[in-house]
């Protein structure tokens, strides 16, 4: 991927969430958009923001959602004010184009790539935002056929679907000699999660496939940044989905956090969401039903929520040096660089035990005992001990 980004130092600990205007690189023409999931609150506030900032956008329409009245609702409303005589609104119509598609079937993928192109003439900007979240830890998931289909369902959704979207825009970039492939993920990326491991282990795999693609088509001038706020911005405006639960997982008994229950206090808070309560007590049977929530929050709440990550897409979207990953927020960036710290304190821990499979004795070896590695980037680009 392109070569690492010294960040500045971090700025106070206080943080202020007031959200700055929107911010676009340079360009000196419109950019096509193309969004392989157009449904959420954030994608329709960020389709909003290019089309009066003058982009075009293509906005697939998963065929599952797009039939779900209250979760297209936001997208419909969108259209209406494109196709009205508003004098913001002039032009819009013309520079959005609705595409029915199914991610998961690659056949359809490639029909809607064919289609933005003919219709506006290029793509510029990719952007893999479909997200869905599955509830349950690993012994739920494998408890009965229907919540072990949800592991593959995950995958399919998460993994396989924005590969389908990337290898289908590949040839379209190729030929260009430029575009930008984004990836909307979240720091699921870099920290797994009690009851989100699938979910997990399909984001990783998605950010692992595109570590390895950017190698490969940065000859051809094309980039690729991941994109990774806060998990909660996509688990709340988005489909979650409840495995059923076993009763030994319960908080009362298991005192993992439980990103079921910070869930379920949200959706309960509306009771057209409002989630079923888990079985009682010394029930070891399970309830079969497997529960799926859009969650409804209030506009303001959500543009709280969403904006600062729309922001940071539209500043990113289509730069001329654009980073391998961005971490959206505050929290976020403290929350990954814990993390690391977390890694690199174990490699530190245990580096007898990586030196001990050494065949040959070195310089580096020996520094690496004391606890003190220099390493050299020379100009070829090549690493070299110092």
């Amino acid at each position: 991927m392109a070569e690492s980004r010294k960040n500045p130092e971090a700025g106070p600990a206080r943080h202020s969430h007031s959200i700055p205007a929107a911010s676009f690189p340079t360009h000196n023409s419109p950019r096509t958009w193309f969004l392989t999931s157009s449904l959420s609150p954030l994608s329709i506030r960020l389709i909003r923001l290019l089309l009066a900032h003058g982009d075009y956008v293509v906005a697939c329409l998963p065929p599952h959602e797009i039939e779900h009245d209250d979760r297209s609702a936001e997208f419909r409303e969108l259209i209406n004010e494109c196709k009205s005589n508003r004098k913001d609104r002039e032009g819009w119509k013309d520079r959005i184009r609705g595409i029915r598609c199914d991610g998961r079937v690659m056949g359809q993928c490639g029909a809607a790539v064919a289609e933005a192109v003919q219709v506006f003439g290029r793509i510029d900007i990719l952007l893999c935002c479909k997200f869905e979240a599955v509830i349950g830890t690993v012994e739920e998931l494998s408890a009965t056929p229907a919540t072990r289909n949800l592991v593959r369902d995950q995958f399919e959704t998460i993994f396989f679907s924005q590969v389908n979207f990337i290898k289908a825009a590949l040839p379209q970039f190729r030929a260009q000699h430029t575009g930008h492939i984004m990836i909307l993920t979240s720091i699921g990326g870099h920290i797994g999660t009690p009851g989100m491991s699938i979910y997990s282990a399909a984001t990783w795999a998605l950010e692992g496939f595109c570590d390895s693609l950017a190698y490969e088509i940065a000859p051809f001038n094309i980039k690729v940044t991941i994109v990774q706020p806060n998990k909660e911005i996509q688990s709340l405006t988005n489909k979650i989905i409840f495995c059923p639960q076993l009763p030994y997982y319960d908080s009362e008994f298991n005192p993992a956090p439980s990103v079921r229950d910070i869930l379920t206090n949200v959706l309960n808070a509306n009771p057209d969401t409002a989630i079923e309560p888990p079985p009682e007590e010394g029930d070891e049977t399970v309830n079969q039903e497997i529960q799926y929530r859009y969650p409804r929050l209030p506009n303001a709440a959500v543009d709280k929520l969403v904006m600062e990550t729309v922001h940071a897409l539209t500043a990113i979207g289509g730069h001329e040096n654009p980073p391998a990953r961005h971490i959206v927020g505050f929290e976020g960036s403290i929350a990954v660089k814990e993390k690391l710290k977390t890694v690199t304190e174990e490699l530190e821990d245990f580096v007898e035990a990586s030196l001990a499979v050494d065949i040959f004795e070195s310089e580096l070896k020996a520094e690496a005992r004391e606890g003190r590695s220099v390493i050299e980037v020379i100009p070829s680009g090549s690493v070299s001990g110092a």
